[in-house]
C-alpha cells in the first residue's frame, strides 16, 4: 500500500510553500498526495445573528476553497511529477478537518502561518492543533520573513 501525504491549503504564501514541500516529499517517497482545503462561515460575522447566512455566502466560501485547491495544484505540478494527486473541500474548522482528514496519512504538512487574524505568532494556531493532535508525524514548512 502506498504512503499518503496530506497538506492543508488556504491560499497563502506559506500554504504554497507547504504544498511545494509535500509534493517534493511525496515524489521522493512514491506517496500519494492529498491537497486540503477547509472551509467555515466566520462566526464574528454571521454565527451570532449579526448577518444571515446566505446561499450565495455559502457558494463564494467553497468557490474560495476550490480557487486555493487549483493555485496549489499549479504550485506543486511541477514538483509533483505523475505521483496521485487528489483535493478535498471540507466545511470545518482547518485544524479540525487536517486532524480528521489525516487519520490514517502517513505525513500530515501545514505551513507555519497562514491567513488566520494572529499573524504575530510564530507558529500559528492551525499548526500548533496538528502538531499536538495528529496521529501522525507533522511538518511544518515557515514562513518566509521580508528584509526590512
Amino acid at each position: 500500500m502506498s504512503e499518503r501525504i496530506v497538506v492543508g491549503v488556504d491560499g497563502s504564501e506559506t500554504a504554497e510553500r507547504a504544498a511545494r514541500w509535500a509534493a517534493v516529499e511525496a515524489r521522493r517517497r512514491g506517496a500519494a498526495l492529498e491537497l486540503v482545503a477547509a472551509w467555515e462561515v466566520p462566526t464574528n460575522t454571521y454565527g451570532f445573528g449579526m448577518a444571515p447566512i446566505t446561499e450565495d455566502i455559502v457558494k463564494g466560501l467553497i468557490q474560495a476553497a476550490e480557487e486555493n485547491l487549483a493555485t496549489a495544484i499549479e504550485v506543486v505540478r511541477d514538483e509533483s511529477g505523475d505521483i496521485d494527486l487528489t483535493t478535498t473541500v471540507v466545511e470545518g474548522q482547518a485544524a479540525s478537518v487536517l486532524l480528521h482528514e489525516a487519520e490514517d496519512a502517513d505525513l500530515l504538512v501545514v505551513g507555519s502561518r497562514g491567513l488566520g487574524g494572529f499573524r504575530e505568532l510564530l507558529l500559528g494556531s492551525v499548526g500548533q492543533q496538528c502538531a499536538h493532535h495528529a496521529a501522525c508525524p507533522v511538518v511544518i514548512v515557515r514562513h518566509v520573513h521580508e528584509a526590512a
